[in-house]
């Protein structure tokens, strides 16, 4: 699977799993350029751990192709899957400006492309260019937001609505329409799915299960296409 470049701007939404505009589409060209210019390009292979939890901050990335799943780790081992980030985002930004260490482990779910920044460097730039300070300070607030209507949807929704509501936001913002439905083009397994909802690797196999059995999903090992997203979207989309 090849990454796609940088999505191009849109409308901001606070309302689904990696539904904001990229921090590059957010920048003019000339800062757009000369952001990239300030780093170097790597190369990063599938399932390769890219930034890791805990660990010291010393550069930020800025994906250019591929993407990329943000996870954390709760004390019992709770892997929670936070986030994807993909083409023209910027990731490790808020640990290289408070100089605090990683809040988050970031994986390569495929080959990923992208330009790294030291942080000093980066840090330098900002101040020098305001307007994408602004651009930086603007993603920040919209990822908050996210990340409190994430919050909601836990407390409102139980875990066969959360997934439902997952899997129809993946469709939106990574599938591709094919003959048998749709596919999702983010590799994601089982136990990624179920951090995202806050449920058991077990309970998310039991309820995809469920949908395969009555034709609205295809599973396999690593893929999954989404053949009649009508009916999940109706009331009590998963029994």
């Amino acid at each position: 699977m090849t990454g796609r470049p940088y999505r191009a701007a849109g409308p901001v939404t606070d309302h689904g799993l990696d539904d904001r505009v990229p921090f590059l589409a957010r920048l003019d060209h000339a800062d757009r350029i000369a952001l990239l210019a300030l780093g170097r390009r790597l190369h990063y292979p599938v399932r390769s751990t890219v930034l890791r939890e805990g660990e010291p901050s010393d550069h930020v990335l800025i994906v250019l192709h591929g993407w990329l799943k943000v996870t954390a780790a709760a004390e019992n081992g709770y892997e929670a899957l936070l986030a994807l980030r993909g083409p023209g985002d910027i990731i490790g930004e808020s640990a290289a400006l408070s100089g605090r260490p990683r809040a988050a482990t970031v994986t390569a779910l495929e080959q990923v492309e992208a330009t790294v920044v030291d942080r000093t460097t980066f840090t330098a730039y900002l101040k020098r260019a305001p307007m994408v300070s602004m651009q930086l300070l603007a993603l920040s607030t919209d990822r908050l937001r996210a990340a409190d209507h994430h919050r909601l949807k836990f407390a409102a929704l139980s875990v066969s609505e959360r997934l439902s509501d997952l899997l129809l936001e993946l469709a939106r913002t990574h599938g591709r329409r094919t003959e048998e439905g749709i596919v999702i083009s983010v590799p994601l397994s089982q136990q990624e799915l179920a951090g995202s909802v806050g449920a058991s690797r077990e309970a998310v196999a039991r309820l995809l299960k469920s949908l395969r059995d009555r034709g609205i999903v295809v599973t396999s090992r690593r893929s999954l296409v989404i053949a009649r997203p009508d009916l999940l979207r109706r009331p009590g989309r998963i029994s």
